[in-house]
């Protein structure tokens, strides 16, 4: 049976945890600067400059990307699939922080998430529960999203990415699956 100080303990503990999780995966996450007069956000993929971000946070030739210490680098598209709404990107750096990706095809209704972005400029996360896994194509979640979300993470409990937040429909908000993105690296890399 748990004390109260027991369940003090527990919480400051879970606290604790969450604030760290959080803060390894606001590192992971940039903010894209890609068309006029708005940004979105992205994901390192790998620590030697890969970034995956929504195509259709792309809509100019000049993009830059801002790391979460405040460096920001020119960015080079190497290729985007406007149907699965996916973009790559790399920058001219080595040594970052990756993010862990996880595999979205073991998610379950439920199960705790979290995303982290860029909305308004700053960057921000939210938590939710999985809604949906029904479709093979997309992930629900009751994430709250926001303008300059598009492009950013989506991460179970573990802290692995298991998607990519694109969209909001019927309030719900939408990612790409992980396991929709090796498919799309293959073809431009």
């Amino acid at each position: 049976m748990l004390t109260p100080s027991g369940s003090l303990s527990q919480a400051a503990r879970l606290t604790q945890d969450l604030a760290e999780l959080a803060e390894r995966l606001r590192r992971c996450t940039v903010q894209v600067h890609g068309r006029r007069g708005g940004a979105g956000s992205g994901i390192i993929w790998q620590s030697d400059g890969l970034i995956l971000t929504n195509a259709h946070v792309i809509r100019s030739s000049r993009i830059t990307v801002d790391l979460w210490n405040g460096r920001r680098f020119s960015a080079t598209l190497l290729g985007q699939d406007s149907r699965r709404d996916l973009a790559a990107l790399r920058i001219d750096a080595t040594d970052l922080p990756a993010a862990t990706i996880g595999d979205s095809s073991q998610l379950r209704v439920g199960e705790f998430v979290l995303a982290v972005g860029y909305p308004f400029g700053g960057s921000a996360l939210t938590t939710g529960i999985i809604h949906s896994t029904a479709s093979q194509d997309w992930l629900q979640s009751d994430v709250l999203l926001m303008p300059g979300n598009s492009g950013g993470l989506l991460a179970n409990a573990r802290g692995e990415v298991i998607g990519i937040n694109t969209l909001i429909i019927q309030g719900l908000s939408v990612a790409i699956p992980s396991r929709a993105v090796e498919p799309f690296l293959q073809r431009w890399l």
